[in-house]
């Protein structure tokens, strides 16, 4: 296997882990061209993103600009690269959060829209599509995680929970679905043995309106209760994205990806248990 990074610097933690490790710049065709051809791949797993910094989900076009060029530029370099040196097989990152369609149901398949109205997030929902949409034309599996929680990946919003900064929104009746990075690896894995075409949900068993998950979270970063907003005071404060998150946004079902790629959940629950790290 090969990995790649945009610092030399990361090149001794890659290899550690037991990857043979390249640098590469994403953005820049003949980067990505020359570090495919090197590595003559049967698959290539796209999992590029640079979301970094405090979060930013009243401006999140802007906090995920970086990303959106990630879901757009650097799919098209892959994807060309891919074709040059005859890689049959192209795996995507995606997103299934709290962004289905917002009508109807409750949780969504792999049937159901996208939101097609993404409020203050247009860029970035457009994005989505743009890498769902090219890897699908090339026949290839896009793999839409749900939140991503586990060591090292929620440590910038547990700390906003904790000192109350993180509020409930209006009933908090919106879902998110939620998935540990230990089982978003392992149905990367699956995609690329079964070398699966299409979309797959990559969620755990319990997507949740956030009236359930955000206290939870508060209990476990000890930390008092969330504070209770109302949507109306809270959009121009927090931004369209937070608003609809809290109350509309619909979870996610899993059926899809247990039944067509054998997938099992080590954490089927966003409850943590013991074995968890919130940081």
């Amino acid at each position: 296997m090969t990995a790649t990074t945009t610092s030399a610097a990361k090149l001794g933690s890659l290899e550690r882990l037991g990857a043979e490790a390249v640098v590469m710049d994403g953005l820049e065709a003949a980067s990505v061209g020359g570090a495919v051809a090197a590595a003559r791949p049967d698959a290539i797993v796209h999992e590029m993103t640079a979301i970094a910094g405090e979060p930013d989900m009243k401006h999140m076009d802007r906090w995920f600009a970086e990303t959106i060029r990630l879901r757009t530029e650097v799919t098209d370099h892959l994807l060309a690269a891919a074709e040059a040196a005859s890689v049959s097989h192209v795996v995507a990152q995606s997103y299934a959060g709290w962004n289905g369609i917002r009508r109807g149901g409750w949780v969504k398949t792999e049937e159901d829209p996208l939101d097609p109205d993404p409020t203050n997030a247009r860029e970035g929902w457009e994005a989505i599509r743009y890498v769902e949409d090219a890897v699908a034309k090339a026949d290839g599996a896009v793999l839409r995680h749900g939140w991503l929680y586990g060591p090292g990946a929620t440590a910038a919003l547990v700390e906003p929970v904790r000192k109350r900064w993180f509020p409930l929104v209006g009933g908090g009746t919106g879902y998110t679905s939620c998935v540990h990075l230990d089982d978003a690896a392992s149905a990367t894995v699956l995609a690329v043995e079964h070398e699966a075409r299409g979309v797959f949900n990559i969620v755990d068993d319990e997507p949740a309106p956030a009236s359930q998950w955000l206290p939870y979270l508060a209990a476990c970063a000890a930390g008092q209760p969330p504070r209770r907003v109302a949507a109306w005071l809270a959009r121009p404060l927090a931004g369209d994205a937070v608003v609809t998150m809290m109350t509309e946004g619909r979870g996610f079902s899993t059926v899809k990806a247990k039944r067509e790629l054998g997938w099992e959940l080590r954490h089927p629950s966003w409850r943590l248990g013991p074995e968890v790290e919130l940081g």
